[in-house]
C-alpha cells in the first residue's frame, strides 16, 4: 500500500495488536492509528502487553507512525473527534464485544459496541467526504463465522443463508453487514467484511478453548468437551487471519453506477478460515502434545483423565467450515497453516509469556 493513515480499531485486541505490528513492519510509509478502551472482558495485562509490544515495534520506526487513543468507539464524540484530527485513508474496524457465551448473560455489552460502536464508525466513514474530501478508501470490517448460525449445509460460503443467528453475538455479527451494505449503498461507502474462523495463536484471548484449556490443564483441573468431543473447528491461525486483511485492505471494492443511476453497493464479505474443520478432540489431543513439548505440562501428563464429554451448549454450533473460494479468486490467497504449528507457537510463547 502506498503511504496511508490506516485506523485500526480494537487496537490492543488479538487480531488488532497483530495486524499493527504487521503494518509497523511491512508498510513503512503508512501512519498508524489505534483506539481500544481495555475493558475487563478478560485480563486486561494481557491488552497492555500486546500494546507494550507494539510500543516496541513502533520504537524503531520514523517519528509519528503510531499513535494510540484509550477511548471506545461507542463515543460517538470521540469518534468524530478522531476521523477529523486523523483523516484516515483506510477504516479497520475490529473492536467489538466477543463471546458467543457471554452475550447470553451480558447482551447490554453487545449492543454498546457491536451496535452503537459500529454506526458511530459508519457515519464517521460518510462524513469523511463532507465538503468534497476524498474521505476514507475503504472500511474493512470484522464479521464471524457465528452468522452462518443454524445453516446445514458444509462448508459455509459467503452466499448461504445467515438469517437463523443462534446467540446475540452472531446477530450483531449479522447486523454489522447489514448496515455496511446500508451505507455502502447510499454514500458510496467500498466497505468489506471479514468473517472469521475460530482465530488462535499467540496472545490470543484467554476466553477462547485453546486458551482456557491450556490454564486448567496446568493447574490440573478438567476440561469439558462439548457436544462428547464431536464438535468441528475450522481453527485459523493469527498471522493467516491479519494476512487475510492485509490483502483485503489495499484493494476496496470497485465503485460502479448501476441501471438506476444510483451506485452499485461497493461492499463484499469474504471468508477468512483454514478450510480444515478439526475435531475438538483431536484438537485438544495435539494441544496437549505441544503444551508438552514446549515444558509447559510435565512429560507424564496424564491427559485422559483431565477431559470430560458433556451436551452442546446453548448459542454454540456442531461445525464451523469455511469456503475460502471467494477469497481465492480475488486475491489469489488462502490460510495455510497447520493446527500443530499454529499450536506449537502458542505453546512457546504461553510457556515465554509466563515465564514457565
Amino acid at each position: 500500500m502506498k503511504p496511508k493513515t490506516i485506523l485500526v480499531t480494537g487496537a490492543a485486541g488479538f487480531i488488532g495488536s497483530h495486524l499493527v505490528l504487521r503494518l509497523l513492519k511491512t508498510d513503512p510509509g503508512c501512519s498508524i492509528v489505534g483506539i481500544d478502551n481495555l475493558n475487563p472482558y478478560y485480563d486486561v495485562s494481557l491488552k497492555e502487553y500486546r500494546l507494550s509490544q507494539i510500543a516496541r515495534q513502533a520504537s524503531g520506526a520514523a517519528d509519528g507512525r503510531w499513535q494510540f487513543i484509550r477511548g471506545s468507539i461507542a463515543d460517538g464524540a470521540l469518534i468524530r473527534q478522531l476521523f477529523a484530527e486523523t483523516r484516515p485513508d483506510i477504516v479497520v474496524n475490529l473492536a467489538a464485544q466477543a463471546g458467543v457465551r457471554y452475550s447470553i448473560t451480558n447482551p447490554d455489552a453487545y449492543i454498546e459496541s457491536n451496535l452503537t460502536g459500529f454506526y458511530n464508525i459508519l457515519e464517521a466513514c460518510r462524513h469523511s467526504y463532507d465538503g468534497g474530501a476524498a474521505g476514507v478508501e475503504h472500511l474493512v470490517y470484522a464479521s464471524s463465522s457465528s452468522v452462518y448460525g443454524a445453516n446445514r449445509k458444509v462448508p459455509y460460503s459467503t452466499g448461504d443463508p445467515t438469517d437463523s443467528p443462534v446467540s446475540l453475538y452472531a446477530a450483531t455479527k449479522k447486523a454489522n453487514e447489514l448496515m455496511a451494505h446500508a451505507y455502502s449503498k447510499l454514500y458510496d461507502i467500498p466497505s468489506t467484511g471479514l468473517r472469521f474462523f475460530t482465530v488462535y495463536g499467540p496472545a490470543g484471548r484467554p476466553d477462547m478453548a485453546y486458551f482456557s484449556f491450556t490454564d486448567r490443564l496446568r493447574r490440573g483441573e478438567t476440561i469439558q468437551l462439548f457436544n462428547y468431543g464431536h464438535c468441528k473447528r475450522d481453527f485459523t491461525y493469527i498471522d493467516d487471519a491479519v494476512e487475510g486483511v492485509v490483502q483485503v485492505m489495499g484493494r476496496p471494492p470497485r465503485r460502479q453506477t448501476g441501471p438506476d443511476g444510483l451506485p452499485v453497493p461497493p461492499a463484499m464479505v469474504y471468508n477468512i478460515g483454514n478450510s480444515h474443520p478439526e475435531s475438538l478432540l483431536d484438537f485438544v489431543t495435539i494441544l496437549q502434545q505441544q503444551l508438552v513439548q514446549a515444558g509447559v505440562l510435565p512429560q507424564d501428563d496424564d491427559f485422559a483423565s483431565h477431559h470430560q464429554l458433556v451436551p452442546m451448549q446453548p448459542g454454540d454450533l456442531p461445525v464451523t467450515f469455511a469456503d475460502t473460494s471467494g477469497l481465492q479468486a480475488d486475491f489469489g490467497w488462502k490460510p495455510d497453516t497447520s493446527l500443530r504449528t499454529g499450536l506449537r507457537r502458542f505453546a512457546e510463547w504461553y510457556r515465554d509469556f509466563y515465564q514457565l
